[in-house]
């Protein structure tokens, strides 16, 4: 039985007028961003629904250059993720600048959200398999899940990377441990399976994002840097809660622009598979 599915976008990153951010760097043979590309392929997957999480002081300027033509597309919602939005008796430190991380930002969608979601991340183009793979798992269970990628599919030539290389058991998720300096040249086994934050949940995921908030905000609410963040979050589930991750796996490459030098190469990429037709939306 076909399901209603939202993707939740993490976009709350970006700045008042985009001024330098990879998440609207032009990658597109018109212009487009990656996140263009991210919902046409969540679409053309099944998803009939996109909530964007962003900073409300970027409200007007996200919508003008992104939101107007992805609201052409597919049905679209706004969710703020905000520093000062925490729990009373939480306060924010006097010299704290940016929000809590990516357990903040999921949490703040949960009232545009009551069936399967896929949370993403605005700045990588992630493929169609994983997105094809997330509508078929929730069309047939409402267990957790994950879009696991093989590392090589997801490194770059011009530098480290930081990935989150996951331990399997009979195709659940058990463990991620993050890697924050990967080089393309590694040592990792050539079928390490990382996760690249493509998650797939249902909506009880939000009980646990609050009441977790809470306990990080005791522990960790006065660093000026802490973050509250999904995985530590899924696992957390895993380890204390006994929920099961399932692991979904594409061949799909990822690309995204952790450095300036990697954009010419996907530019090229997202150009060849729009030649291919793969895209005629956006030829």
């Amino acid at each position: 039985m076909s399901k209603d599915m939202t993707l939740l976008v993490m976009a709350a990153g970006m700045g008042s007028r985009f001024g330098g951010l990879k998440q609207i760097e032009p990658v597109g043979p018109h212009g487009e961003v990656i996140l263009e590309f991210s919902v046409y392929d969540a679409l053309e997957a099944g998803f009939n629904k996109a909530v964007f999480v962003i900073k409300k002081a970027i409200e007007k300027d996200f919508r003008e250059v992104i939101g107007k033509r992805i609201e052409k597309m597919i049905d679209v919602e706004y969710a703020f993720q905000e520093l000062d939005d925490i729990p009373a008796p939480f306060t924010v430190p006097a010299d704290r600048v940016k929000p809590w991380g990516t357990g903040q930002a999921v949490l703040s969608a949960k009232k545009f959200i009551n069936n399967p979601f896929a949370v993403i991340n605005a700045d990588d183009f992630y493929g169609k398999g994983g997105y094809k793979e997330l509508k078929k798992h929730f069309d047939e269970s409402n267990e957790m899940c994950m879009v696991g990628y093989k590392l090589h599919n997801t490194l770059s030539k011009n530098g480290t990377v930081a990935r989150g290389i996951c331990e399997i058991e009979n195709g659940y998720l058990t463990s991620v441990t993050e890697h924050t300096s990967i080089p393309f040249d590694n040592e990792f086994p050539k079928d390490t399976i990382v996760s690249m934050n493509m998650f797939g949940f249902v909506p009880k995921l939000f009980d646990e994002l609050e009441s977790g908030l809470v306990k990080f905000l005791e522990e960790e609410g006065k660093e000026l840097k802490s973050e509250y963040l999904l995985p530590r979050v899924v696992d957390k589930m895993i380890k204390e809660d006994g929920e099961r991750v399932k692991v979904l796996y594409t061949d799909d490459k990822w690309y995204g622009v952790t450095y300036k030098e990697d954009k010419q190469g996907v530019v090229d990429a997202i150009g060849a598979l729009c030649k291919q037709g793969l895209y005629d939306k956006f030829n």
